[in-house]
């Protein structure tokens, strides 16, 4: 089964990318560089010719349009990390609602087992988890027991209904139970209460079931 650098199902939650470090640019010039120049130049300019003051006038002009260029791109970045911040608690309120990861896929490799965890949102009186291949085919179950609401995680080591060893590649994981009310309910891998939420390198992680998933990997939260 491959995993992520989380130790995710890559399946189920997909890949997780490193982030990289950006450095200054050193290129261009900026207010303070211009007023050095400035100063320089008033410093050496021929005494039988100094500058006029129009032309100061002008270039102080300059200097000052780009101060407040500079200015303007400051206040801009401050309401960017604003925004993000603002961001960052919409996402803390979304703790204890659910989230859709948009598929119910697990990964299977022969020699090995696959592991998967699914949410129960109602106490269960009985069930069975059904996978499925890519055509809809149940080929495998496992039996649900009784037990209270919450996420649960199950083991398949290949075996099929009929006794044998299922292929190496992606099936689906679902449920269909009965809660103690006698009321059949379903569900799946990939939808799950949403427990904490945590801030790693300017990326946003939401706690799973038992893991960490990016939230660019969330399709829906209700």
């Amino acid at each position: 089964m491959a995993i992520n650098a989380y130790g995710q199902n890559v399946a189920t939650y997909g890949t997780v990318s490193e982030t990289t470090t950006t450095t200054e640019d050193k290129t261009a010039l900026g207010k303070d560089d211009f007023m050095t120049l400035l100063l320089v130049q008033l410093q050496y300019q021929d005494p039988t010719e100094p500058m006029d003051t129009e032309k100061i006038l002008t270039q102080t002009s300059q200097l000052a349009a780009l101060e407040a260029s500079d200015n303007t791109k400051t206040a801009l970045e401050e309401l960017t990390a604003s925004l993000g911040n603002t961001q960052q608690f919409s996402t803390i309120a979304a703790i204890g609602k659910t989230a859709d990861l948009g598929s119910n896929a697990i990964s299977f490799e022969e020699g090995s087992t696959s592991t998967f965890e699914i949410y129960f949102p109602n106490d269960i009186q009985q069930g069975t988890v059904e996978i499925t291949d890519v055509e809809g085919n149940v080929i495998g179950t496992l039996d649900v027991g009784t037990n209270d609401a919450g996420v649960y995680s199950f083991d398949w080591d290949g075996t099929t209904t009929a006794g044998a060893t299922a292929s190496d590649g992606i099936y689906y994981a679902s449920a269909s139970y009965t809660d103690t009310d006698g009321t059949s309910r379903t569900t799946r891998v990939g939808a799950y209460p949403i427990e904490s939420v945590r801030f790693d390198s300017g990326s946003t992680y939401l706690k799973l079931g038992s893991s960490y998933v990016a939230l660019e990997n969330v399709v829906e939260v209700y």
